[in-house]
C-alpha cells in the first residue's frame, strides 16, 4: 500500500523521488513504466534512445490534479531505471545502422559487401534480442499485478509488450496515434525497424484483431495496400481526410465517436508522439507537418474513457530530446494523461 502520509502533492517536485515526483516503490506501484532505450533502425533523426531519463526529469513539473481523471497518482505510477546494457547495445548498433543506411541510401548493393551483410546480420540479431527483452519485462511485471506503460525508445520498442499482452487479451485493438502507417515489409532491411512495427504485428500477433490508425500523413503505395487489403483489420484515419471532413462543417466530436465506436472493449494505445503537430515535438525522429494538438489527442481519451472501453496497455515513444526541454515537457504531460487513463479504466 503507498504511504502518502507525508506527502504533498501541491509542493514541487522532489527529484530523489520516482516520475512526476510520487514517493513510489515498484512494489507499491499499480502502474509501472518500463523505459526501452532503444534507437537501432530510426531512419532520420536521433535521441530518443535517451527520451526516457528526460521524460522522468521533466515529469517533475506536472500537476498532479486531472479535472477529469483524479486521484489516479494515489494509485502508484512508477518507471524503472533505464538498463544501461541496452542503452549500450543500442548506441553500438546504431552506429553500424547509420553506416549501413547510409550505404543502401545510394544504391550500393549489400550483397556484395561482407562489412554490410555482418551489420545488417548484427542489427536484425539486436532486434531480435530486444524484443524478447521487452516481452520478457512486461510479462513478468503482468505476471506480479501490474498494468504496465512502456516508454520508448523507437517504435520498434513496444512489439515484445504487444505479443505478451496477446497472451492475457486473445481479442483486443491497437489505437495508433502516429504520423505514418508503420506498415513497410522490413524497412531498409531491418526485420523489425521502426517503420515496420504495425505491419509485424499484422504478420505475427493474432489476437490484434484490429488498428486503428489516426493522423496518418506520411505514407507510401506498399502501406496503402496493406490497409486496403486487410479486409477492414486496419483502418486508417489520414490527417488529410480528417481536416478535410472538419473543414467541411463535420466537427472532432462526430469524428472520435466514429474511431471510438469502431474500438472492441479492450484497447492498446501506441503513441507515436510525432502524431502530434510537429510544433510540439520538433526533435521527434521523423517530423511531419500536420497532426494534433494535444487537447484533440485528450478529448479522444476522454472520449474512450466514457465509453467504458478497457485500456489494456500503452506505449510513448519518438519522443525526442531538446537543450530547452519542450519536447520532453510535452512528452511528460501526454505520459500522464495515459497512466491516468489506464488506471481509470481498469478500476481495482
Amino acid at each position: 500500500m503507498l504511504d502518502l502520509s507525508n506527502y504533498n502533492p501541491n509542493s514541487v517536485g522532489n527529484p530523489d523521488n520516482n516520475i512526476f515526483g510520487l514517493p513510489t516503490t515498484e512494489a507499491d506501484a499499480r502502474l509501472v513504466i518500463l523505459p526501452v532505450p532503444w534507437e537501432v533502425t530510426v531512419s532520420y533523426n536521433a535521441g530518443t534512445a535517451r527520451a526516457p531519463e528526460h521524460v522522468l526529469n521533466a515529469s517533475l513539473q506536472v500537476d498532479l490534479f486531472d479535472p477529469e481523471i483524479k486521484d489516479a497518482w494515489k494509485e502508484g505510477f512508477y518507471m524503472r531505471p533505464v538498463d544501461k546494457k541496452v542503452l549500450t547495445k543500442s548506441d553500438y548498433l546504431r552506429k553500424e545502422a547509420e553506416l549501413y543506411i547510409n550505404y543502401i541510401s545510394h544504391g550500393e548493393i549489400v550483397a556484395e559487401n561482407k562489412f554490410m551483410c555482418k551489420s545488417l546480420k548484427e542489427i536484425n540479431a539486436g532486434s531480435l534480442f530486444l524484443n524478447s527483452w521487452v516481452y520478457d519485462q512486461t510479462k513478468e511485471l503482468m505476471n506480479n499485478g501490474k498494468l504496465v506503460g512502456l516508454l520508448g525508445g523507437d517504435h520498434s520498442t513496444p512489439f515484445g509488450y504487444i505479443k505478451a499482452i496477446a497472451e492475457k487479451y486473445p481479442d483486443f485493438a491497437i489505437l495508433q496515434i502516429d504520423a505514418h502507417c508503420d506498415l513497410r515489409d522490413a524497412y531498409e532491411g531491418f526485420t523489425y525497424s521502426h517503420a515496420s512495427i504495425m505491419f509485424n504485428v499484422l504478420r505475427e500477433i493474432d489476437a490484434v484483431k484490429k488498428i486503428v490508425q489516426v493522423g496518418i500523413r506520411d505514407f507510401c503505395d506498399e502501406e496503402l495496400e496493406v490497409v486496403q487489403k486487410s479486409e477492414g483489420r486496419v483502418v486508417t484515419y489520414f490527417d488529410k481526410i480528417i481536416k478535410e471532413r472538419q473543414y467541411e462543417g463535420e466537427t472532432w466530436k462526430s469524428i472520435v465517436d466514429e474511431i471510438v465506436a469502431l474500438l472492441p472493449d479492450h484497447v492498446f494505445i501506441s503513441f507515436d508522439i510525432d502524431g502530434l503537430d510537429p510544433k510540439l515535438c520538433p526533435n521527434t525522429g521523423t517530423p511531419v507537418p500536420g497532426g494534433f494538438e494535444s487537447e484533440q489527442i485528450f478529448y479522444m481519451m476522454k472520449k474512450l474513457h466514457q465509453s467504458g472501453k478497457k485500456i489494456i496497455g500503452f506505449d510513448l515513444n519518438e519522443v525526442g530530446v531538446s537543450n530547452n526541454e519542450w519536447d520532453e515537457n510535452v512528452a511528460a504531460r501526454i505520459l500522464y494523461k495515459l497512466c491516468s487513463l489506464i488506471i481509470a479504466t481498469n478500476p481495482a
